[in-house]
């Protein structure tokens, strides 16, 4: 009797204990040991970032609703983030992964991410976003499947790919990091890699021998969807499928209005899903390719990423020229064009059974505006950087949101301007001051001479206006409000704007960036803050148990919190069924 009491007792304890993290919706569970290695993807044998000893990293497989938990070991000489790009994180900027909202995890420590994939679906990243390690790898897929009483708005395909592309240069991270540091810039990538890998020989004299390519390997006559992710650094790529046309379906977590394409630029940042129907004759492979737009095209040859798509009854390899890219090297007008028939498919259903269009953006009355300009690096204070409205961005030492938490003073400012500032460029960590439940507008305005590409973690916005020369009041009677896509990673292109609106329903510390990694690290972003002025844990989820602290709050860490919090973190919902399952055998045995 004594020992029943006990157990039921200490099953209580465990029950509370788990409580917060063993809801009704299913668990994922991964363990990411994070480290480098040695690979060869342009045949420069260089140091690349693995998961798990994998370049690149395992794609994150989860269903609308789950709960991912992530025990993230870190096995590099310096600090580690892990950002989950497009990942919402409704109501929890704590697990987003970005030095704004989270202290990195030092050298050898396990820190675990743990978050529910609330309400969303889609084709999703994951890179690490501290000191340009996205540079060296790091890199993977992430999955937010429909559930299975939603449908989605096509058939089940017959399979499942996802393919990372993006342009690659054979110094490691910390090199290029150096020449940023130096005033330098990055200057042409040494190749564009598909998967991890570079390019199949199609060209003797710009291929050489012993290049390790990628092959995807598919059946005739069926359909598969491509999760295609732009994870490079700086560089606009086409993508194309040689004698095959690409049936856009989602990107970024909204489905699309399906319509073939037979290319499509991907910027820095985005992901796109295809259906690709296997439909053609299997008298060779085909090519599939990722280029360069936007360059010279004699000078960037090298800078192309080819791999097989090999059919399963094929008669022979790929070869004669790629397939072409379109013929628009100094005219945007293509690409913007093809950007602006990316359409919301307002009937379809999300991750809820109605309809994605049922959310009325364009009736919404915008509360606040914002008009970002960015412009090419300037000098301040002797140091090259990148600019935001005049402002380069400078990451506290004490994270935004740990600084609200414990009331730290003096971190940061809510002074971002709603225009440009007029005077010289300084570098501050300012931030927008965003209104809970308000509808914000943001221009935003590139006068670089390169395509730019912006992210905005927190949130889904919707893309609903771009057009070259400068933004007016004008400017919004071309704004279509009823069906502009909602992404979370849009294009700028040089000597143009684009014109976003938010819904700021997500309390926390969302980070603005640029995506293009060169003008990230040097300081072309901000935060936006979002506050409930009402306090109340429904529009917040608590600060994690296993939080890490550094800059002012440095003292409270204690190295023993860490392997603590990640096994409690990690092994809850095991360890509350395995305790069960002991329990029952005691009591009734």
């Amino acid at each position: 009797m004594a020992l029943s009491k006990f157990l039921g007792l200490f099953l209580i304890h465990i029950a509370l204990l788990s409580s917060s993290c063993f809801a009704a919706d299913p668990f994922v569970f991964y363990d990411f040991e994070v480290s480098y290695i040695t690979a060869s993807p342009l045949g420069v044998p260089q140091q690349v970032i693995a998961i798990n000893n994998k370049f690149p990293g395992p794609t994150i497989n989860s269903t609308t609703n789950n709960n991912v938990v992530i025990n993230v070991r870190n096995k590099l000489d310096e600090s580690l983030l892990l950002h989950w790009s497009g990942i919402q994180q409704r109501r929890s900027s704590w697990q987003d992964g970005l030095p704004g909202t989270n202290c990195p995890i030092p050298p050898k420590w396990n820190w675990t991410y743990q978050f529910q994939v609330k309400d969303q679906i889609g084709s999703f990243f994951y890179f690490p976003s501290l000191h340009f390690q996205r540079a060296a790898g790091g890199f993977g897929g992430f999955i937010i499947n429909n559930r299975d009483i939603i449908p989605i708005p096509f058939g089940s395909p017959d399979g499942d790919i996802t393919i990372l592309i993006g342009d690659w240069y054979t110094r490691n991270h910390t090199a290029l990091r150096k020449a940023l540091d130096a005033g330098k810039d990055l200057g042409m990538p040494d190749g564009v890699l598909i998967n991890g890998k570079g390019p199949y020989q199609y060209n003797d004299t710009l291929v050489p021998d012993g290049i390790d390519y990628e092959t995807i390997d598919v059946h005739p006559g069926k359909t598969y969807r491509l999760r295609v992710h732009n994870v490079g650094i700086s560089t606009s790529l086409n993508f194309r499928i040689q004698s095959h046309n690409l049936l856009l379906a989602e990107t970024e977590g909204s489905y699309t209005v399906q319509q073939n394409y037979t290319s499509l630029d991907i910027h820095v940042g985005q992901s796109y899903s295809f259906l690709l129907t296997t439909d053609q004759n299997a008298s060779s492979d085909y090519y599939i390719v990722a280029s360069a737009r936007f360059v010279n095209e004699s000078q960037w040859k090298r800078v192309t990423g080819v791999a097989i798509l090999r059919y399963s009854n094929s008669k022979g390899k790929a070869a004669g020229p790629l397939p072409d890219p379109p013929q628009d090297e100094y005219d945007k007008t293509f690409s913007m064009n093809q950007a602006r028939s990316i359409r919301w498919n307002v009937s379809a259903s999300g991750a809820r059974p109605n309809p994605q269009g049922s959310f009325r953006y364009g009736s919404i009355n915008v509360t606040e505006i914002f008009v970002l300009k960015n412009k090419p690096p300037v000098t301040i204070d002797g140091k090259r950087r990148t600019t935001l409205s005049g402002i380069s961005f400078v990451n506290p030492a004490t994270p935004i949101r740990l600084a609200d938490e414990f009331k730290v003073k003096g971190v940061y400012k809510l002074d971002f301007p709603s225009r440009p500032l007029t005077g010289p460029p300084k570098m501050e960590t300012s931030l927008i001051n965003g209104t809970f439940r308000g509808f914000m507008e943001v221009i935003l305005q590139n006068n670089d001479t390169k395509v730019q590409t912006y992210h905005l973690s927190g949130y889904a916005f919707f893309v609903v206006g771009m057009d070259y020369g400068e933004w007016s009041e004008n400017s919004r009677g071309t704004y279509n409000k009823w069906d502009g896509i909602a992404r979370s990673t849009t294009q700028v292109y040089p000597g143009a704007w684009t014109a976003i609106l938010i819904s700021l329903d997500n309390v926390g510390v969302w980070n603005l960036r640029t995506e293009n990694l060169d003008s990230w690290y040097l300081g072309q972003e901000t935060y936006i803050r979002v506050v409930n002025p009402e306090v109340t844990n429904k529009t917040e989820l608590p600060m994690p148990d296993n939080v890490l602290y550094c800059g002012a709050l440095s003292k409270r860490q204690k190295p023993q919190d860490i392997s603590f919090a990640t096994s409690i973190t990690t092994s809850s919902s095991k360890l509350f069924l395995a305790v069960l399952m002991v329990a029952s055998a005691l009591l009734f045995h």
